[in-house]
């Protein structure tokens, strides 16, 4: 009797992976088998309920409406028994593997850190990293292609996501350390702007600030992550505006950051998940270590 639980779980999880990454060939690789084995299991599952779940007309198979409507209760059953235990173990789900998602001026030094401190509580645990932008870990926390996300504050929320922050970063401008000068506005006039990506939440709120205050820059290069927007700045190619990070990293660190005239703007730094995961428990625990990180990075002493 167990192993048929454990096969029809498998089962809808492999169903439940075609939903959320929409093709047979992406859900393989989501759950760990061949192509192959995700068309036998769906077959087998088709066997299981005397029922078609996938639309076979095409090139590829669909999810019919039938499954459409069966995707929520399966996730509410692999749900149930994932935390079948929590009640009375008191650390389920603390093993196994994370699939974290982050922006990535959090992967130089806030995220590693957190992890290795996660990872030497619970040396069982493995955790997958899958950087992307706040947009883009968003859609793929929506659709459980990652379990968690630390982001930007996403602009709108679904009501089956769950946002708990920890960090805000203030915006700054980010100079070489050897540039003497310590108007932001004579900088911004003066010297070449590197900007962030439009894309991404940070680089939506620097432009934001430029409007606000009427700032025109002389931009000269647009680079997708704050790590290599950094590497620019430090050989004095440019200056720009990001958050003053909670962690930096030693490039960061050595740079000159200088306060913008007010009203400025912040980045909010959180994690979002689903709140149906079944891996809330361990979410929390990142978070608290996220904290705890941050905290750290601010009261070196201590």
């Amino acid at each position: 009797m167990l192993w048929r639980l454990l096969l029809s779980i498998a089962l809808l999880k492999t169903l439940v992976a075609i939903a959320d990454h929409g093709s047979f060939s992406q859900a393989a690789e989501a759950v760990s088998v061949t192509q192959a084995a995700v068309g036998q299991q769906m077959r087998r599952l088709e066997e299981t309920f005397h029922t078609t779940l996938f639309d076979r007309s095409g090139k590829t198979p669909q999810l019919n409406p039938l499954a459409h409507a069966l995707v929520p209760k399966a996730r509410a059953l692999i749900y149930a028994y994932e935390t079948l235990l929590d009640d009375l173990t008191g650390d389920a789900q603390l093993h196994g593997e994370l699939i974290l998602g982050a922006v990535p001026s959090t992967i130089r030094a806030l995220v590693p850190l957190s992890i290795k401190q996660l990872i030497a509580i619970y040396p069982q645990l493995h955790v997958r990293v899958v950087p992307g932008l706040t947009n883009d870990m968003q859609e793929q926390v929506e659709r459980g292609a990652v379990d968690a996300a630390v982001l930007s504050q996403p602009a709108n929320l679904g009501e089956h996501l769950q946002w708990q922050p920890f960090a805000s970063e203030e915006l700054v401008l980010l100079t070489a350390d050897d540039v003497v000068e310590h108007d932001p506005l004579v900088l911004l006039a003066q010297m070449p702007y590197i900007r962030h990506t439009r894309r991404a939440a940070v680089g939506m709120l620097a432009d934001q600030w430029l409007s606000d205050h009427a700032v025109k820059v002389r931009a000269s290069m647009e680079m997708e992550s704050i790590e290599s927007l950094t590497s620019m700045v430090s050989h004095n190619l440019g200056v720009s505006i990001v958050p003053d990070m909670c962690v930096p990293d030693a490039i960061f660190t050595k740079l000159r950051k200088i306060a913008l005239p007010e009203p400025r703007q912040t980045r909010v730094l959180g994690v979002l998940s689903r709140s149906d995961s079944s891996k809330m428990r361990l979410i929390q625990r990142l978070v608290t270590q996220l904290q705890l990180t941050v905290s750290a990075a601010s009261n070196p002493g201590l």
